[in-house]
């Protein structure tokens, strides 16, 4: 007993002391998601605007496939509405996914020439993906005004929901980048896995019709919990659905806990598998 007891305190003072690491070099995190800012849209004619069109681009496609000719049932809400207050924070989730997985095997020459926490090149994928996601964001508040949608208190809950979605995208390219430096598969698995999960995530139709035995599995995809609180805190006025958030949390902090300790642990290999 006693020494479990000591390991798990090792535990505790190392995941301190990485966190610690990271914090002194919270400049070069700071750096570095301005460059991936800068690099993501360097030469390109629109710009920062590619943010704004990829989400809404899928709405618009969406919206004449799923309304139109398969007609899927929207909860009452404008259907471009509904699927772009979804497409949001899953294109954030999916961006952070496409760049952060490959950003250590990409960036290989820093990975073995300097010495830093190497956490912050997939964290500096996920910083600029926010970026791209607070200019998105800013088109969805003005849907809302185009369709005459109240902007209500309940919209206060959107911090926490950034929060979760910020986390979740971290553990699992902590994960997913780390094991793209053992198996370079990943990379081609990747585009595949974010497919699938996609639909497996309630964007392009409600959670309503997922079926009432299957719920709970269902409440275990974390992106089920933010994509239904996203929809409730700006479409119906209400708070979080908290069982959906709730599961999805518990979810997403395994994922965050596991993914950071897993790349921590791994890390020492990185230059020499590279």
């Amino acid at each position: 007993m006693a020494t479990i007891k000591a390991e798990k305190g090792l535990v505790s003072f190392t995941m301190r002391q990485h966190l610690t690491t990271l914090w002194t070099h919270r400049e070069l995190l700071w750096f570095w998601i301005q460059r991936e800012v800068r690099v993501r849209y360097k030469q390109s004619i629109l710009g920062i605007a590619w943010a704004i069109l990829q989400p809404a681009a899928l709405a618009a496609i969406f919206s004449l496939v799923f309304s139109v000719l398969v007609r899927v049932p929207s909860d009452g809400i404008p259907y471009p509405l509904f699927a772009y207050a979804a497409l949001v924070p899953w294109s954030f989730f999916a961006t952070s996914l496409n760049q952060g997985i490959p950003s250590l095997v990409n960036q290989m020459n820093l990975i073995t020439k300097a010495a830093f926490p190497k956490e912050i090149l997939p964290l500096g994928a996920i910083g600029a993906s926010l970026v791209d996601f607070c200019f998105a964001f800013g088109v969805f508040i003005g849907m809302l005004l185009v369709y005459r949608y109240p902007l209500s208190a309940t919209m206060l809950w959107l911090p926490l929901l950034v929060l979760l979605q910020t986390g979740l995208a971290v553990g699992v390219t902590l994960i997913g980048s780390a094991l793209n430096v053992f198996f370079r598969d990943i990379r081609f698995v990747i585009p595949l896995a974010v497919q699938i999960w996609m639909y497996a995530t309630p964007i392009v139709y409600p959670s309503s019709l997922v079926p009432a035995h299957l719920r709970t599995l269902y409440a275990l995809n974390p992106m089920v919990g933010i994509i239904e609180s996203y929809r409730n805190i700006f479409l119906h006025g209400r708070p979080p659905d908290w069982t959906l958030l709730a599961t999805g949390a518990l979810s997403t902090t395994i994922l965050l806990l596991a993914g950071y300790a897993f790349f921590k642990r791994v890390e020492p290999i990185f230059a020499d598998i590279i």
